[in-house]
C-alpha cells in the first residue's frame, strides 16, 4: 500500500481501504453508531428479509456483488456443470444410436470416435469452446444431434456473454476509482468572511480527472417529530458554498467544502461546548464521472462530533514550484488554531454579527478585568 511507503500521509482518509490495513479507530459516544463508516461502507446490517426471491430477479447484478471468491467459484460451476450437462446428452445420444457398439466400416455414427462417457464429455467441451482437435466430429445421420448441438452452442455463448460481462463489471466497478479520491480527517469549524462555517478537504490523487464532480451533506442524527414520533436516522440536507462557483466541483487541486452556519443549517443552534454532548453525524458524499471510462462514482466519509475541530482551519497545500503548481499533500489535513467564537451562530446572529459580538465581547472581558483588578486592590487595602 502507498500508504506503508510513506507517499500517502496519515492526516487524511482514504476513501476506500484495502483487506488487512489497519485503520485509524475513531472513539465515539459509548452506545452510537456510526451510519457511515470513514471509508465509506454504510454501517447498515439488513436483517429478516423474506422476499429472497427479489435477488435472483436481477441475477447479474447479484453475480457482481459478490466476493470474488464466490464469483470464481460460479465462474468454475457455470462452465463445469454445462460440459457434464451436455457429455451426459451426447452420451445418451450416443447409446440410443447404438455408437457405443462396435459395429462395421459400413455403420454411420451420429457423432465419430464416441466409445465412452469420457469421450463424450470431452466432446462436450470441444463443441462449447470450438477447440475442434479434429478426432471427433457430428454426422447427419442423427438429426437430434444437429439440433443439440445448435443449442449447446447457444447456451455456451449464453454463458460467456454473462460471467464475462460479470468479470469485466467487477474488475472496472467505480468504487475502485473512489480508492484516490480522499477526504481530511476532520472537519473544522472556523470563521470565514465574517460566517462561521463548517468545512472539509477534499482531493484527487490521480491525474486523470473526474467531470462534473459535486458533493452533498447530510446531517444524520435522531429528532422527534412534532407529534412525538421518534426519528433514530433524520437525515437533513446541508447547503453548501461551491468553492468555483459552479454547479460541478473542479477537482484539480485539493479543495475546501465550506458550509456557511446560517438560520437554515441544523447547526445554527449548536456551540463549541454542545458540539461535546451533541449526537450528530455529518455525512459527505462526493460524486463524478470517471474522465478515462465514462463511469460514475461515488465516495463517502463522515465526521461524528469528536471528529469536527472547533476554532481550526486547514494550512495552505499548493503552492508555486517553477512555474507550475505543486500540491503537498503532506499537509492535506493539517489546521492550525484560529480565533473563533466559542458561541452558536444564532447567538452570533442575535448579537448582529461577528463584528458587534467581537466588540461586545471585547468590552466585557475589559470590563471584567476591571473589576478584578479593583477587587484586588481592595483586600490589599484591608489587609
Amino acid at each position: 500500500m502507498l500508504s506503508r511507503k510513506g507517499l500517502i500521509p496519515e492526516d487524511y482518509v482514504l476513501t476506500r481501504l484495502a483487506e488487512g490495513v489497519l485503520q485509524p479507530r475513531f472513539k465515539s459516544k459509548p452506545g452510537k453508531a456510526r451510519f457511515v463508516s470513514k471509508n465509506g461502507t454504510c454501517n447498515v446490517a439488513h436483517t429478516n428479509i423474506r422476499e429472497q426471491g427479489r435477488f435472483l430477479q436481477d441475477v447479474f447484478t447479484t453475480l457482481v456483488d459478490l466476493k470474488w471468491l464466490h464469483t470464481l467459484i460460479i465462474f468454475t460451476m457455470s462452465f463445469l456443470c454445462s460440459w457434464l450437462l451436455f457429455g451426459m446428452i451426447w452420451w445418451l445420444v450416443a447409446f440410443a444410436h447404438g455408437d457405443l457398439d462396435q459395429r462395421g466400416d459400413d455403420f454411420v455414427p451420429c457423432v465419430t470416435d464416441i466409445h465412452s462417457f469420457s469421450s463424450a464429455f470431452l466432446f462436450s467441451i470441444e463443441v462449447q469452446v470450438t477447440i475442434g482437435f479434429g478426432g471427433r466430429m457430428i454426422t447427419e445421420e442423427c438429426v437430434s444431434a444437429i439440433v443439440i448441438l445448435i443449442v449447446q452452442n447457444i447456451v455456451g455463448l449464453v454463458i460467456n456473454a454473462i460471467m464475462l460481462g460479470c468479470i469485466f463489471m467487477k474488475t472496472a466497478q467505480a468504487n475502485r476509482r473512489a480508492e484516490t479520491l480522499i477526504f481530511s480527517k476532520h472537519a473544522v469549524i472556523s470563521v470565514r468572511n465574517n460566517k462561521l462555517c463548517f468545512m472539509i478537504r477534499i482531493g484527487d490523487l490521480r491525474k486523470s480527472m473526474i467531470i462534473s464532480a459535486t458533493v452533498r451533506m447530510q446531517v444524520v442524527k435522531r429528532s422527534t417529530t412534532e407529534e412525538g414520533e421518534v426519528v433514530p436516522l433524520d437525515q437533513i440536507d446541508i447547503h453548501m458554498d461551491n468553492p468555483v462557483g459552479t454547479n460541478g466541483v473542479f477537482l484539480v487541486s485539493p479543495l475546501i467544502i465550506c458550509h456557511v452556519i446560517d438560520k437554515h443549517s441544523p447547526l445554527y443552534e449548536v456551540s463549541a461546548c454542545d458540539l461535546q454532548h451533541e449526537d450528530i453525524e455529518v455525512i459527505v458524499v462526493l460524486e463524478g464521472v470517471v474522465e478515462t471510462t465514462g463511469i460514475t462514482t461515488q465516495a463517502r466519509t463522515s465526521y461524528v462530533a469528536e471528529e469536527i475541530l472547533w476554532g481550526q482551519r486547514f494550512v495552505p497545500t499548493v503552492s508555486e514550484e517553477d512555474g507550475m503548481y505543486a500540491v503537498d499533500y503532506s499537509k492535506f489535513g493539517n489546521t492550525v488554531k484560529v480565533p473563533t467564537p466559542s458561541c452558536s451562530a444564532k447567538r452570533l446572529d442575535d448579537a448582529g454579527g461577528i463584528a458587534r459580538f467581537k466588540l461586545f465581547e471585547g468590552a466585557t472581558l475589559r470590563a471584567s478585568v476591571r473589576r478584578r483588578k479593583a477587587a484586588n486592590r481592595k483586600s490589599r487595602m484591608e489587609s
